[in-house]
């Protein structure tokens, strides 16, 4: 070695050493600075500490580490009883699906504690046997000198022989690189090195935290590290690329290229060009590659460059496990600054102009013509990976930027579907549920994961809350938000948990933990979930409107965001989503949720003159109904000359009212009944939205370069009526069951009353809810048939009789209690003589003999001195489903022909009419010595068709000397008590 090359190594070293002592210093500093700063926001998880931390070895992993194959898991399902939430309750509880896991190893064996989950039970197993093998996991966080030298290792390791042989998608691109000719024979690209082997990225976080804003300073790193290793590879300053300096050995080669297809072929796969100029069409572009030659510098000839070393690469799009990338020009005048230190090393501004379109897609920046394809070598094999991208797939992406178009594409319906205003319920959800788009928007973003806060409250809070009326604002749009509050989960004064609700906060944060927006709405759910994807849809909703008008001044955006119950960091916002929106102004108005809904105006208008074939069934859709439809949109010309098929569904379900599909679909679906069908037009909706529904571009194109419009031809195949509590209450508020509640305790209040059984008690809604008023009740029982349902009426009332520690309680009147499970239409001695029965909406549930058996049974036995019984008013119905009232005599086949009411809830046997609960309740009342009374909630008496819930009140007459009532007291229990409470002899644990 000459004595200049010599002195030449020694100051490089020199260089190096003083960089990293500099380097060590400065990186001390930024990170105990981090520490100390209050919006590090430490306890999420995410702050630049922990992100820095060295990855921890699970238990598991390192067990396999010591043992390998000598560790041997079992994992078995075990039975544990239950926890015993309801001292006293006769019926036996199921305890929760848990787990156990046995590690075997050579010298001991361990058994873990019992888990939820396998995996769960399988870590507790490994950390006990490390635990008694003396071993604690390390955690320590490396220092920016260790991460150093880590990297510098890793060039070193990625350009040995056994790397060469490794199966790791880095190495197909050594073995393509070896394929290349000329001077880029064996030239791997920096860029490569960067996107392939995650280990370069990490370690180069630790050493400049600014990477995480800025991928392309690894670039930087790994050219440094390499010019680190001169005795080993080559790396020009002037080329973005490495090699070795000394060939691989022929063996090695040879063994290598062993694992790969030796077969010459062309493979042709389809990408996207994008220019630069936002005026220049995206175009599809043919890549032709050989599988003996390197797909990389086809993509460079495409680009206008000799080879693929300066072709840089982005991040991927979309999942983790995807190939599709954009690729673009490294700019000539990319020169490293090897004279900055490692931590401050200087963001590279690229140069050139921004390619605003792909930057929008990649969240990336992108300079120049760039080319958006999928292909690569993955860790599944060593032969190229390759899928087309289109103009719809590129489209596709496009839309996916947005809450709005994430539902869309879940549901495959782009020209049809609409991100619901509000969250009903996990059964009639379709598509992604808001969580899981929320979550979405976040990665789309490069967000930190929502951080969601889950709290129970006990139900004499939601009681308050629902009376005072406290529930955020709602735009005008979302009509539905006082369902939202109470129908969809939440809790209002009907009923609860087992004396608790939920609610739940959502926080969103950058990646480095800086906050971006919280909210935090004061509705109350009966669900956990129900409350997380309500929490999720209210900021969707407000992201959704935001985009639609990027340009909205601050001072509207904090008014929108006060209806949701946002707060939200304007600067922090501004930063990490309206930037990347902003970028590409020119179009996303169009993508991001389409035209304003003043623009459907013209074609709505036209809407209720639309031509409806076929006859009407009587199955019509109604609020909160689930409807299926067969449709297609179709582009046609002016004067339908020519029409191309966009997008179609066999069965599209949706629920009506919620704002599920485009307002134009529910106009036309809401006129019509099942098995009718119909055809209408509307005019274009955004480029964007046509070209990622066409699946033959080229056609759809040419179309849209003529005058057309869109076709939509819809056939209405099923209508599933909503629950009953929904559909009252979209009509009511407070709701029905509210209504009947607060009638019962009236009654109470004015007979000074002792005693109550609920006859039909099921859950207990009613129980529960008379224990939050004040009341001279000191005895309630309640009956069902139901086991499962007494369980949980048990588990409610001892919630609230045991647990209530306040003296000051509503129910501290109650000296006891008990819940019988039997047949209400079977007589029970222990129930004789009641002051107060109740049957609320349970008689419509048997059939009408019985229910005639329950009402003699009920007052020549049991003899309470007042019965309170409510049904639904069948003629009510008219109003709740927006149909045509029939008759229950008519002609089974003439009420299929016609459009009629239907009852309420798929289990009712029947439903009467004023008339006939009339006729039913006074023939009992006269065959039994009682007065009756009619009344009702919801409606009024003197407005047809009167109350949407009937009921009537027996009031017992003067008994006579001999009634017969005697004969009952020595009569057998036909009840079994399944749950009794005192309150001073409280029930013992079972």
């Amino acid at each position: 070695m000459s004595v200049p090359t010599l002195l030449s190594h020694v100051c490089t070293s020199l260089h190096i050493l003083n960089t990293i002592d500099f380097c060590l210093l400065q990186f001390s500093k930024l990170t105990d600075w981090f520490i100390q700063t209050p919006g590090g926001h430490m306890e999420t998880g995410g702050s630049l500490a922990q992100a820095i931390r060295k990855p921890t070895l699970t238990p598991k992993a390192i067990i396999h580490q010591r043992f390998g194959s000598n560790a041997s898991y079992t994992v078995k399902e075990v039975e544990e009883p239950a926890q015993n939430e309801c001292p006293g309750l006769a019926i036996l509880q199921k305890g929760p699906c848990l787990y156990r896991c046995t590690l075997e190893l050579p010298d001991f064996t361990v058994v873990s504690d019992s888990f939820k989950k396998k995996k769960d039970a399988e870590q507790s197993a490994a950390q006990m046997a490390l635990e008694k093998l003396g071993i604690k996991p390390s955690a320590d966080s490396p220092t920016a000198e260790e991460a150093w030298r880590e990297l510098i290792a890793r060039v070193k390791y990625i350009f040995s022989n056994e790397f060469l042989s490794a199966l790791h998608p880095l190495s197909s691109h050594f073995k393509a690189a070896l394929r290349r000719i000329g001077d880029a024979n064996g030239s791997v690209p920096a860029s490569v090195i960067a996107i392939c082997d995650g280990k370069p990225n990490n370690l180069c976080k630790i050493i400049n935290p600014t990477v995480e804003s800025h991928p392309f300073l690894v670039l930087s790193y790994i050219m440094r590290a390499a010019a680190g290793l001169q005795e080993l590879v080559v790396s020009p300053e002037e080329r973005l690329s490495i090699w070795r300096k000394d060939p691989y050995p022929p063996d090695v080669i040879e063994s290598s290229m062993s694992q790969q297809s030796n077969v010459a072929e062309c493979i042709t796969i389809m990408a996207i060009y994008i220019p630069c100029s936002p005026e220049k069409a995206v175009e599809p572009v043919v890549l032709n590659i050989s599988t003996t030659g390197y797909y990389l510098d086809v993509i460079a000839q495409k680009l206008g460059l000799s080879d693929g070393n300066m072709v840089l690469i982005s991040r991927t799009i979309g999942k983790a496990s995807s190939e599709t990338r954009f690729y673009f020009e490294a700019p000539k005048s990319y020169l490293l600054d090897m004279s900055s230190d490692l931590l401050n090393a200087k963001v590279v501004t690229l140069g050139g102009p921004l390619n605003a379109r792909a930057t929008y897609i990649c969240g990336q920046d992108i300079y120049g013509d760039s080319i958006l394809a999928s292909v690569g070598y993955t860790w599944k094999g060593q032969d190229l990976f390759y899928e087309d991208v289109t103009l719809q797939s590129y489209y596709r992406m496009l839309i996916s930027k947005t809450p709005n178009g994430v539902y869309k594409l879940s549901r495959e319906a782009i020209l049809a579907a609409e991100l619901p205003l509000t969250f009903t319920s996990k059964t009639n959800w379709k598509g992604s549920f808001p969580r899981e788009i929320l979550s979405s928007f976040c990665r789309q973003y490069r967000l930190s994961e929502p951080v969601f806060c889950i709290s129970d409250s006990p139900l004499k809070a939601s009681l308050e809350l629902s009376k005072s009326n406290k529930k955020p604002e709602v735009p005008e749009t979302a009509e539905q938000e006082g369902g939202y509050a109470n129908g969809n989960g939440a809790v209002d004064s009907k009923s609860g948990g087992f004396g608790s609700s939920f609610t739940c906060e959502v926080k969103i944060y950058s990646r480095c933990q800086d906050l971006i927006l919280e909210c935090a709405p004061n509705i109350l759910y009966k669900k956990q979930n129900d409350a997380v994807q309500s929490v999720s849809l209210k900021v969707l909703s407000w992201l959704n409107a935001f985009f639609k008008d990027t340009a909205m001044p601050l001072e509207k955006q904090k008014q929108l965001a006060n209806v949701f119950g946002i707060k939200f960091c304007p600067q922090n916002f501004s930063k990490e989503v309206v930037q990347c929106a902003s970028v590409y102004n020119c179009q996303q108005n169009d993508t991001l949720g389409g035209k304003d809904p003043e623009s459907y105006d013209v074609v709505e208008n036209d809407l209720s003159s639309v031509n409806i074939e076929g006859p009407e069934s009587g199955l019509c859709p109604s609020g909160g109904s689930l409807l299926c439809v067969s449709y297609s949109v179709s582009l046609v010309t002016k004067g339908e000359l020519q029409k191309e098929l966009l997008e179609s569904i066999e069965e599209f379900e949706f629920e009506m009212g919620t704002g599920a599909v485009i307002p134009c679909l529910e106009v036309v679906v809401s006129q019509m009944s099942v098995g009718q069908s119909v055809c209408f037009y509307r005019e274009l909706p955004p480029e964007d939205l046509v070209l990622a529904a066409a699946k033959d571009s080229e056609n759809a194109l040419a179309f849209l370069s003529l005058p057309c419009c869109l076709e939509y031809s819809i056939i209405l195949l099923r209508v599933t009526e909503p629950p009953e509590d929904r559909m009252e209450q979209a009509l009511f508020s407070p709701p029905l069951s509210k209504q009947r509640v607060e009638y019962a305790v009236r009654q109470i209040k004015e007979s000074c009353v002792t005693s109550l059984v609920d006859f039909g008690c099921g859950s207990g809604s009613l129980l529960e809810s008379l224990l939050e008023y004040p009341t001279s009740l000191e005895t309630i029982a309640g009956v069902d048939i139901s086991q499962k349902s007494l369980s949980r009426a048990a588990k409610v009332l001892h919630s609230k009789l045991v647990m209530k520690s306040d003296p000051d309680a509503p129910c501290k009147s109650i000296k006891s209690a008990v819940l019988y499970d039997g047949s209400i239409t079977d007589f029970d001695s222990r129930l004789c003589g009641f002051d107060l029965g109740t049957c609320l909406e349970v008689i419509e549930h048997m059939e009408e003999d019985q229910a005639c058996l329950f009402g003699d049974i009920v007052l020549s036995s049991f003899r309470p001195r007042i019965l309170i019984v409510s049904t639904p008013n069948y003629e009510y119905n008219v109003i709740l489903q927006k149909s045509t009232l029939t008759s229950q005599e008519d002609d089974p086949e003439e009420k299929i022909q016609s459009q009629s009411c239907k009852f309420r809830n798929h289990d009712h046997k029947f439903e009467w009419t004023r008339e006939q609960f009339k006729h039913w309740a006074s023939e009992l009342a006269v065959r039994h010595n009682y007065n009756v009374e009619f009344s009702g909630v919801g409606g009024a008496a003197d407005q047809e068709p009167g109350y949407a819930s009937q009921i009537a009140v027996f009031r017992r007459g003067i008994l006579p000397k001999d009634d017969g009532h005697g004969e009952h007291e020595d009569s057998a229990c036909h009840y079994k008590a399944i749950w009794e409470w005192n309150r001073s002899k409280p029930p013992l644990t079972n």
